[in-house]
């Protein structure tokens, strides 16, 4: 799938049963007493709001926390999710029973209320305030439902090449795929934080391939918008990526805290 990891390369060691591992995914609460005690730390929010569940593309919005209120910080833009539209998600917020729910390879962006984990590309070096981690031709997400790395980056120089066959994911899209863009620069979102098999892997906001073209489940965007998101985003202000359809957000605004998306009506 083209697209929630907290990795140092530095520190890619051989570690137990497993292997060394950059692990796509940092564990998170799920539930709360109040839905938003969730997030309440978050001083950055991004918004997507997609049509319907069946929608492949919507809109993002930035926003700051200040005082107790969200601030738009800019207009909305215009987005890509997956090709087969949206599905609930496993992340901070409480579980939802109505509605779709996301698997491997249903080509669904996860629904709901995420956490953010490191900022990845194929530059050495990235000015954000994430976590930044370059990728190399040695790297993959592991998609493999049955694979005891699944949901994770992880370098086969470190787990070995058995460790990530099966995996559609490489790292270096431009190396393994004909000079594929779309993971030059990004970061994950932290979707299935327990990896739990089948639940769905390596969800990322990346760049679009084409302007309008879907992904597999992810959320994707011009290489400008991307550029400013990186730079605007700080670890220390514990962003939270947040995608709802239209008729989700509007019944789940108040109870979950989120702000006034700038093109939808109160």
């Amino acid at each position: 799938m083209a697209s929630v990891f907290r990795f140092a390369l530095s520190n890619l060691v051989l570690a137990a049963a497993l292997g060394a591992f950059l692990p796509a995914q940092a564990a998170v609460a799920s539930t709360a007493t109040s839905p938003a005690s969730a997030w309440r730390q978050a001083q950055q929010l991004i918004l997507v709001i997609t049509p319907d569940w069946e929608a492949s593309g919507g809109r993002m919005q930035t926003f700051e926390r200040e005082g107790d209120g969200w601030h738009a910080r800019q207009a909305p833009t215009a987005v890509t999710v997956g090709r087969a539209g949206a599905a609930w998600g496993r992340g901070l917020h409480p579980a939802q029973a109505d509605g779709p729910q996301k698997r491997e390879g249903d080509g669904k962006a996860p629904a709901g209320v995420f956490t953010l984990g490191e900022a990845f590309g194929y530059a050495a070096q990235r000015d954000t305030g994430l976590a930044y981690a370059p990728m190399r031709a040695s790297h993959y997400c592991i998609d493999v439902p049955a694979s005891p790395l699944y949901n994770r980056i992880v370098d086969s120089e470190q787990v070995g090449a058995a460790a990530v066959e099966g995996s559609t994911e490489p790292m270096r899209r431009d190396l393994h795929a004909n000079g594929d863009v779309r993971y030059k620069e990004g970061f994950v979102i932290q979707h299935n934080p327990d990896n739990v098999s089948d639940a769905g892997s390596c969800i990322f906001a990346h760049l679009w391939k084409a302007p309008g073209e879907a992904t597999a489940g992810c959320t994707a965007m011009a290489e400008p918008v991307m550029d400013r998101l990186l730079g605007w985003l700080d670890d220390r202000r514990h962003p939270v990526f947040v995608l709802l359809p239209e008729a989700e957000y509007r019944r789940l605004r108040a109870d979950w805290q989120l702000p006034a998306f700038a093109e939808v009506a109160p």
